[in-house]
């Protein structure tokens, strides 16, 4: 009845790894089992007895042993931390900057990796020494075949059946192989040997100074300085990352300088761990700064003697788009005195840095040249021989333009010539921005000024209000094209010598042969020019005016992008719209004749006229009442 206990207890026990490794090994042959040829290979296989465990064979580690899992049960709950806080520094920096600035090489200590799991995964290096706690799988084939998993003992050995203890504690990985095939070959002839490394020893260190999270901690013997520090969290805000001391049995064994690694790719200060180590974070060194067109915006530690092209180097130097020759520098010391100083590149590079500067380089592409030293960039389009993106000198005009593009063809219409220029469209924007504003304003204050006697005039508000508001809408929609209204006639024959901007476009129409009709007309639409023709003869094609024309207010829209109205040509009280209908109509204008707005009906006007000659009747009855 006991014996299913027991077997459920040994199933418990290993699963739970408290079972060594080699427990239960020993030496079996055939004749063990079966009689067998006797010329066959001898076997050392794992048996299924349990075997008391010797001085010559490793004992099964104690629940306060430290093992090499790296199981997330095993792992220290710290190895889950939150990011560090700011310093006042970076914070200060940040704001200066506009974007969040923190110390260089902080991005390296990412907390949120298992470290030791990632360490136990590593490869092991063949100068790696073998010590106690580490598993050695061992493989032989031939005259003798055995699969073996050896633990090194607390004496440093392991116990191979058939062969004995062999010390292979202090021994490289690289030399074990030889060592077991010497150590085997006194047994057994005619046979081959692989021994590899299973699963490490862990160790135990500690992390004190200045750290996130000190502490003690345990992790894989193939971990290193790099590797303590990121378990540990990194420093901490008041942290170096360049005075990181390795101490072993009370002595300074290494340095490590994090800016070895990062900037310069040298790692021969991350020494291995070994156990009891103690990784000591000094105290954070001088800062400096570095922002604006660098490669890499941060805040480096420095070292004494270091320079500004040394702050400069650590960053990765200036971005594509910096003005490498010169950068101002913001000392902090200076509280009372001038704070920013202007430094030449690279003469000033030698100079030393303060704790608390800030080195902000220039963005050399951000401010604009002068026009006269500018190379212009112009697209031009339409009736020139070869249309397309020319380079021009500084003083290049419309002209050199043209003649860049190979010239106009014979069909060119000079005066409908669009010049589109970006300068011009944002003045006009912030012009056009301005305008609306104004213009809604105007609408709200007579809105909210006006006075209605009845429920009609109530309505009649409303619908005004609402057709202001779709009227501010669709103006809203329209943006403003930047084109230039250039000083032309109809004849003319050549552009004026305006001096080009970086960013033009210049479009050339061919010759038209139609006039436009639109608004308030009975058939609005384009129509054919003759030879002779008035805007009226246009507009007549057109239909004419309908009833609901606003005749003092038609306008035309030239080609070269000018307005004549028939408001230009009036004056007094009667406006007229003889001066424009009887203008020449021109190739490719447009006739634009407007609704009249504030239109009233008979019935509305009979009714105003009514109440205002009641007024007056009442008006005069009470002079005459007065009189008599």
């Amino acid at each position: 009845m006991r014996w299913p206990f027991l077997t459920a207890l040994l199933a418990a026990a290993s699963l739970s790894g408290v079972m060594p490794a080699f427990a239960g090994t020993e030496l079996k042959t055939d004749n063990d089992n079966q009689k067998a040829d006797s010329t066959g290979p001898i076997r050392l296989v794992n048996g299924t007895g349990r075997v008391p465990p010797t001085d010559d064979q490793p004992r099964a580690p104690t629940l306060d042993e430290p093992r090499a899992d790296t199981t997330k049960a095993n792992l220290p709950k710290a190895n889950l931390p939150k990011a560090n806080a700011l310093s006042e520094f970076e914070i200060y920096v940040s704001e200066l900057a506009g974007v969040l600035i923190q110390r260089l090489g902080s991005d390296l200590m990412l907390p949120s990796r298992n470290v030791a799991a990632v360490e136990a995964n590593r490869q092991v290096p063949p100068d790696y020494v073998v010590g106690l706690g580490d598993e050695i799988q061992l493989t032989l084939w031939g005259s003798v075949d055995a699969d073996l998993r050896l633990t090194v003992d607390q004496s440093g050995r392991i116990v191979v059946p058939r062969i004995g203890p062999v010390v292979v504690a202090g021994v490289k990985q690289a030399d074990l192989n030889e060592l077991l095939t010497r150590r085997v070959g006194q047994v057994f002839k005619n046979f081959q040997l692989s021994a590899t490394l299973g699963r490490l020893r862990s160790i135990r260190y500690y992390v004190t100074g200045f750290v996130a999270r000190p502490g003690a901690y345990s992790v894989s013997s193939l971990a290193t300085v790099m590797t303590g520090l990121v378990q540990a969290g990194g420093p901490s805000a008041a942290g170096s990352f360049r005075n990181i001391e390795l101490r072993r049995n009370g002595k300074t064994v290494g340095h490590f300088d994090l800016y070895d690694l990062l900037v310069r790719g040298d790692k021969k200060g991350d020494l291995p761990l070994q156990a009891d180590d103690v990784l000591h974070v000094g105290p954070i060194g001088p800062q400096a700064a570095l922002i604006g067109s660098v490669n890499r915006p941060a805040v480096v530690e420095l070292k004494g003697g270091e320079t500004v092209s040394d702050a400069i180097a650590f960053v990765g130097g200036f971005s594509t788009v910096a003005d490498p020759r010169r950068a101002a520098i913001e000392r902090l010391s200076d509280r009372n005195d001038r704070r920013v100083v202007e430094l030449a590149l690279p003469q000033d590079g030698g100079q030393g840095l303060s704790n608390g500067d800030v080195l902000r380089a220039f963005n050399g592409m951000s401010a604009a040249l002068p026009q006269a030293k500018q190379y212009k960039r112009i697209r031009v389009e339409g009736e020139v021989a070869r249309p397309g993106d020319y380079v021009l000198p500084p003083t290049s005009t419309l002209v050199d333009a043209v003649q860049a593009a190979g010239g106009l063809t014979a069909q060119a219409y000079l005066f409908g010539t669009d010049l589109s220029r970006e300068s011009v469209r944002k003045v006009q924007e912030v012009q056009y921005d301005r305008a609306l504003r104004d213009l809604e304003t105007d609408f709200t204050r007579s809105t909210s000024t006006q006075r209605v006697s009845n429920a009609d005039d109530a309505a009649a508000a409303v619908q005004k209000q609402a057709g202001t508001t779709r009227l501010i809408e669709r103006l809203r929609a329209v943006r403003p094209t930047g084109r230039v209204v250039l000083d032309l006639t109809d004849s003319s024959r050549e552009l004026s010598p305006l001096p080009v901007e970086d960013g033009d476009k210049l479009y050339i129409p061919a010759r038209a042969n139609t006039v436009g009709v639109f608004g308030s007309v009975f058939n609005g639409g384009s129509y054919l020019l003759k030879p002779g023709n008035t805007i009226e003869d246009i507009v007549k094609l057109a239909g004419g005016p309908t009833r609901g024309a606003d005749p003092g207010s038609v306008f035309v829209l030239r080609a070269n992008g000018s307005v004549v109205s028939a408001r230009q040509s009036s004056s007094g009280w009667l406006n007229t719209t003889n001066g424009v209908l009887q203008l020449a109509a021109l190739p490719g204008d447009t006739v634009f004749v407007p609704e009249e707005i504030n239109k009233t009906t008979f019935i509305q006007e009979a009714k105003d006229w009514t109440q205002i000659l009641y007024q007056f009747g009442l008006g005069a009855a009470a002079l005459k009442t007065i009189r008599n």
